[in-house]
């Protein structure tokens, strides 16, 4: 198939959060998502934080993709509008592949592609490792496979992790601040309403706030990948990694491991760009997205 014109889906898209809204009742709950378009069922996943949806982490996107795929933005359980999950019961990386094979179950979904950001993208992993059969294309941008030892990146936390983390404990307007100036490069994306939004829709939900940092204290609550690479190493999904030359949440050297180990995948990496480069670089991501989806 030919390439996507960049016009057809780097365009201004429109639609409302009111009028893509859904719900779904399905074995993992009640789970929230937006879902707009027609064509190629196209799953996005967001990734963690205080007040993350997938409606605000794909923003840019949404409207633009739907003009040639069925897009369905999903609130991962314990963020958003979804059920809340409890890490200590089912840990977060795997609830969130459940929560995708619910949906698609629900929504009659035999195959889907996956675009994850961050924890979005390691849940898209962890799908392809386990449920490769109802995959047709892997994206992940700004991810890895976080407990795999790493030789670049600093011991522990990042930076970016560590005011996470902060604003899971104290979800204020400058938290907020302090936490969106670290996921991007672009600092003008860091406005005041940005912060106070987010910081309100933290608040709506405080059960989620107490789940995510129950992780931390729990040995199940990370997800335990030693086995990721051989798994990741037979999979025949196309897979696209994208990342930010300039993140400081996860740094460029995931996606460079992941690049070394599933076999069909391609890297493309954006300079000026830390974690969020469907935000940051969303006309250009647009259209890399639309024409790998259309060409492989």
């Amino acid at each position: 198939m030919a390439d996507i014109e960049t016009s057809a889906v780097a365009g201004t898209g429109e639609p409302t959060f009111e009028q893509t809204s859904r719900f779904v009742d399905t074995p993992r709950g009640r789970l929230h998502y937006n879902e707009v378009g027609n064509g190629q069922p196209v799953i996005l996943l967001h990734g963690s934080g205080p007040g993350a949806t997938s409606w605000t982490n794909f923003l840019p996107n949404i409207g633009p993709l739907s003009k040639m795929f069925r897009v369905i933005a999903l609130d991962v359980p314990g963020w958003g509008l979804s059920a809340p999950n409890d890490p200590t019961v089912t840990p977060m990386v795997p609830s969130g592949t459940l929560a995708v094979l619910a949906l698609m179950d629900a929504l009659k979904i035999d195959k889907a592609a996956l675009v994850g950001n961050s924890m979005g993208g390691m849940i898209a992993l962890h799908f392809a490792e386990t449920q490769n059969d109802r995959l047709t294309h892997l994206v992940t941008m700004g991810s890895g496979l976080i407990t795999i030892p790493s030789i670049f990146s600093p011991a522990g936390l990042s930076e970016g992790m560590k005011v996470l983390v902060q604003a899971y404990r104290d979800p204020s307007p400058e938290s907020f601040r302090n936490l969106i100036k670290v996921m991007v490069f672009d600092s003008s994306l860091a406005t005041d309403a940005l912060f106070e939004a987010r910081s309100k829709a933290a608040l709506a939900n405080p059960g989620h706030l107490t789940n995510f940092l129950k992780m931390f204290a729990h040995p199940g609550g990370v997800p335990v990948t030693g086995e990721a690479v051989a798994a990741l190493s037979k999979i025949k999904t196309p897979a696209l990694f994208i990342h930010g030359r300039d993140d400081r949440v996860l740094s460029i050297e995931h996606s460079l491991r992941l690049l070394s180990i599933v076999p069909n995948s391609r890297l493309h990496v954006f300079n000026r760009c830390g974690h969020w480069a469907q935000i940051e670089h969303a006309n250009e991501f647009n259209v890399l997205v639309a024409n790998f989806l259309a060409s492989n």
